[in-house]
Formats: C-alpha cells, sequence, structure tokens
C-alpha cells in the first residue's frame, strides 16, 4: 500500500534543511580549529594534517554531481535521510579516531555523506516552494549557510578549550538527531517523473574529472604548480571531463545536460557564485591568520572576530529577494559583485594596527555584496534546470562554490606568500640558511623562528614578518577586487534583462512537485508546472 503523503507547510521543510545545511558546513569547518591539537593528541604530521582536510573536500566535489543525480533518480528525501545517518556514524567514528589515518578515512566518509545531503536540501527545497516564494526561500537557505561557517569556528574554539577533541565531531551528533527525526516528518518525497536511465559513464568521468582537479588545486600551492603530481592531476582533470563532456552531449540520459549552458542564468549565475565563494574562501583562509599571527588572538577569539561577516549574511542574504523583486536579478547579481569589489579594495588598507573596528567594516561590506550575490545567483541556476534535474542543478550549484572556494585558497594563498617571502627576504639574508628558510614559509614559522633568536633580533624578525604577512594579503585582496569587478562588469553585460514572469521562472517541463502545505494554497501545482502540463 501507497504510503500517504501528510501536508506540512513548506516552511517547516525549510527549517528542516536549514539545519541540514548547517550541519554539514559546521562539520566542514569546525575542524579548522582542531587541527594543532591532533599534531599533539594523535601525532599527526602536515601531511596527515592536510589530508584530513582535503580527504573530505576531495570525495565532497568529486561525488556530488553523482549524488545529485541519485537523488533526482531513486528519491531525494531518501538521499537526504541516508546522508544524515552515514555523517552522523562518521561523525561518530571521527571523534574516537585512534590515528591520523583513521580521522582520514572517517572525514573522506563525511565527505561522501555531505555530498548527499547538500544536493538534496536545495533540489527538495525547489520541489515545495512555488516559483513565486522560492527566490526568498533560498536568500535563507543562503543566509544559513553562513551561519554554520560562523558557528564552526566558534563552537570548536570552545569545545576545545573545555573538552577533548573528539568533541567538536560529537557537536554533529545532536544536529543530525533532530534534522532526522524532523525530516521523516516534515519533509515530502519526490524524483524526476520521468525516471530517466542512469549514467554511470557520466557519473565516473566526473567523479575523476572533478576530483582530480580539485585535487590539483588543492595540492598546487603546497607542491608547487610544476610539481609532477599536480601536473599529472591537471593532466587527468583536463581528459576526463573533456571526455566527460563528449560523451554528454552524446548520451541519450546525460547525468548534466550541457545544454543547461546555454542558457545566460545558469552559465552567468555560475560564474558568479565561483566568483564569490573565491573570494569568501580566500578572505576566510588570510583574515583568520591575520588575526591569530599579526594580532595575536587565539582560535576562540578570531573565530568571535569573524562574526560581523556571518551575521550580515544571515540578515542580508534572505533580504536579498525583496531587492531582486524591485530592481530584478541582473542588476542585484552585478552590484553585489561590485560590492564585494569595494570591500576587498578596503581590506588592501588593513596594516599591522589596524583597529578591530575597521577590519569590521570591512567584513561587513564584503559580507553584503557576497549576500547580494548568492541567493539571486543559486536562484537562477535553479530556475534555469527543469524541475525534475533540481537535484542536478543544485549539485551544479555546490560544485561551482566548492570549485571556487578552493581556487580562492589556492590563488589567493599563493599570491600573498610570494609578496610575503619578497618582503620578507631582506630581513631573513643575515641569517643562516635554514632559519632563513623556516622564517619564508610561513608567518606562522616566522614567529615560532623569532622566539629561538635573542630578544631585539626576534623582535625584529617578528616585526618583519608580520609586515610582510599584511603586505601579502593586501596583493592578494588587490588581485581579488580586480576579480571581482571584471565578474560585476561581465555579469551586467551578459545576464538576460527579466522576462516575464520574473527571472525564476522555469522550465516548462512536467513537474515532479510534491504538494505540501496547506491544503487550499499549496496542494496545488507551481504556476509554471500548470502550463506545463496544459
Amino acid at each position: 500500500m501507497k504510503r500517504r503523503e501528510i501536508a506540512v507547510n513548506p516552511w517547516w521543510t525549510l527549517s528542516v534543511l536549514c539545519l541540514s545545511l548547517v550541519m554539514v558546513v559546521l562539520g566542514n569547518t569546525v575542524l579548522n580549529v582542531a587541527l594543532p591539537t591532533l599534531i599533539r593528541e594523535l601525532g599527526a604530521t602536515s601531511a596527515q594534517l592536510q589530508w584530513m582536510v582535503d580527504s573530505y573536500a576531495l570525495v565532497f566535489a568529486g561525488l556530488l554531481l553523482t549524488a545529485g543525480a541519485l537523488g533526482d533518480r531513486f528519491g531525494r528525501k531518501g538521499a537526504l535521510i541516508i546522508g544524515l545517518v552515514i555523517f552522523g556514524g562518521a561523525s561518530l567514528a571521527s571523534a574516537f579516531a585512534t590515528s591520523p589515518n583513521h580521522l582520514i578515512a572517517t572525514r573522506a566518509i563525511m565527505g561522501l555523506a555531505s555530498a548527499l545531503v547538500m544536493p538534496a536540501t536545495l533540489s527538495i527545497l525547489v520541489s515545495v516552494f512555488t516559483p513565486e516564494r522560492r527566490g526568498r526561500a533560498i536568500a535563507i537557505w543562503a543566509g544559513f549557510a553562513g551561519v554554520g561557517g560562523a558557528i564552526g569556528p566558534i563552537a570548536g574554539g570552545w569545545l576545545l578549550e573545555h573538552f577533548y577533541w573528539g568533541s567538536v565531531f560529537l557537536l554533529n551528533l545532536p544536529v543530525v538527531a533532530v534534522a532526522l527525526v524532523a525530516g521523516r516528518r516534515l519533509v515530502p518525497r519526490s524524483r524526476d517523473p520521468h525516471q530517466s536511465e542512469l549514467d554511470p559513464a557520466g557519473a565516473s568521468l566526473s567523479i575523476v574529472g572533478f576530483g582530480a582537479l580539485l585535487y590539483g588545486i588543492i595540492e598546487g600551492p603546497h607542491f608547487g604548480w610544476t610539481d609532477p603530481l599536480v601536473v599529472s592531476s591537471f593532466g587527468v582533470a583536463a581528459v576526463s571531463l573533456i571526455a566527460f563532456g563528449m560523451w554528454e552531449l552524446r548520451s541519450a540520459h546525460p547525468m548534466l545536460d550541457l545544454t543547461f549552458f546555454k542558457d545566460r542564468r545558469f552559465s552567468a549565475a555560475s560564474g558568479a557564485i565561483a566568483i564569490v565563494f573565491l573570494v569568501m574562501f580566500g578572505t576566510f583562509f588570510l583574515v583568520t591568520q591575520y588575526l591569530q599571527f599579526v594580532r595575536a588572538y587565539s582560535p576562540l577569539e578570531a573565530g568571535v572576530r569573524m562574526l560581523p561577516l556571518a551575521l550580515t549574511m544571515m540578515v542580508a542574504a534572505p533580504a536579498s529577494a525583496r531587492v531582486v523583486e524591485r530592481v530584478g536579478a541582473r542588476r542585484v547579481v552585478s552590484y553585489g559583485l561590485a560590492t564585494v569589489a569595494v570591500g576587498l579594495a578596503l581590506a588592501t588598507t588593513v596594516g599591522v594596527d589596524t583597529p578591530y573596528g575597521w577590519l569590521a567594516v570591512v567584513l561587513i561590506v564584503q559580507a553584503l555584496g557576497m549576500s547580494l550575490t548568492m541567493a539571486p545567483s543559486t536562484t537562477l541556476i535553479m530556475a534555469s534546470v527543469p524541475p525534475g534535474k533540481s537535484g542536478v542543478g543544485s549539485a551544479w550549484n555546490d560544485t561551482t562554490r566548492e570549485l571556487g572556494g578552493a581556487l580562492g585558497v589556492a590563488i589567493l594563498g599563493s599570491l600573498a606568500t610570494s609578496q610575503y617571502v619578497a618582503s620578507l627576504r631582506d630581513s631573513t639574508s643575515g641569517f643562516p640558511a635554514t632559519l632563513a628558510a623556516a622564517a619564508e614559509a610561513s608567518v606562522g614559522s616566522a614567529l615560532q623562528a623569532s622566539e629561538r633568536l635573542p630578544a631585539d633580533l626576534g623582535r625584529g624578525l617578528a616585526e618583519a614578518a608580520r609586515t610582510a604577512f599584511v603586505d601579502g594579503m593586501g596583493l592578494a585582496f588587490g588581485v581579488a577586487a580586480v576579480l571581482a569587478l571584471a565578474a560585476s562588469v561581465a555579469v551586467g553585460m551578459y545576464l538576460p534583462n527579466p522576462v516575464a514572469g520574473g527571472e525564476t521562472a522555469t522550465r516548462t517541463t512536467p513537474s515532479d512537485h510534491v504538494p505540501v502545505g496547506s491544503l487550499h494554497e499549496l496542494s496545488r501545482p507551481a504556476p509554471d508546472m500548470e502550463r506545463s502540463k496544459a
């Protein structure tokens, strides 16, 4: 007997989806503050620490498209529930890891779980909200992503100060439990009504291609862009992704329909999201180091001082939907990227002794621009794919975020490091080669090296390292400002004008919409879905 769906208000469904999203973001960010502790508690090497982070990112990014397609084919609620269960189990296993390799493996499993959860949250959102309400719902969803990013470092820092290191993973368990219980009752079932055949060849090529691409981006700054392994990974990525594109164009049932990119909403919004996450991850990477090494804040104190960025996103992202209704998505996304560029330009003025209040203003301006860009861009991506393929559309949205973020750390980090070394070289010219190399490796290494020197020399090296880091950060933010401004101009020229019915009008294909909400208002299909059946 077929189980009957109980009508549920979609805003309650959204609360479960946002909670699941916060859990994934929390699980991804909370580890960063625990890395120094893991050196002491598990005896992890620098390479093992890197793989604790990278194993999650590689599996997550590599499986996103495949997981989104599986959700479309077999059911998005099932993908969400299975992902939550796996995430909870992997978090529990991570909390009691007995070796670095054990933790690397469980982090990879968490990446698998996140690949199931993330696309499901957005594709379920699309299925339960009518186009008129969808933009606002996506804006709220995007705002909660910022909340997770803010809570992670703060909660992790507090737990590490009061409990053992595994508590940063146990933090996920109550969130998983609430999401599972609420999800079973408040999240409706939905899937692609056409039951398209699976695309195992496309899935395999996308996993290899995007995994190899992300590996090269992540490892390039550490091993050098000409390292044979890094070059090989980019070669594998190029061959796999070209083969993936050729296969998808010829396949009768492609996992990712490449004709989506002919829709300028889809392609322009994808580029805008990639740029915003490049800036966001690059900003987190550089500013957290600035706060800890240049301003000498603890990890918890540094996390608290990043709150202006996250809180602004939490407020501004939901409000962006109203702005879009007034002036249109093209202007909002273009102006949002321009605001990001202004924030980055202001960031170049931050110095060693800059008052924190000015840094807070810089973070608020950046966050305002990011919020104006992210939510409308995500809405445009989801509006340009058929409802039955919303899982793949959501997965592509997440893939652009992940690749953009990895590029942000790689590009802005490399620029900052190059300028840091150049600025510091004069100060280390008279030091022994080993000491100079240690100081030039990173600002943290330079500060450690300064403690082994006589007082005057050590103080001079520490001051020079802090100044050099600020020089590098300024260069990186300057280049990022130019990229954001160029993206703003490109979006303003390339993104189409609003069409009749608004930017959120979706492709007219048969709907997989599952009625939820009040029986009177929300049990009927969305207007565009009604037209498709006419």
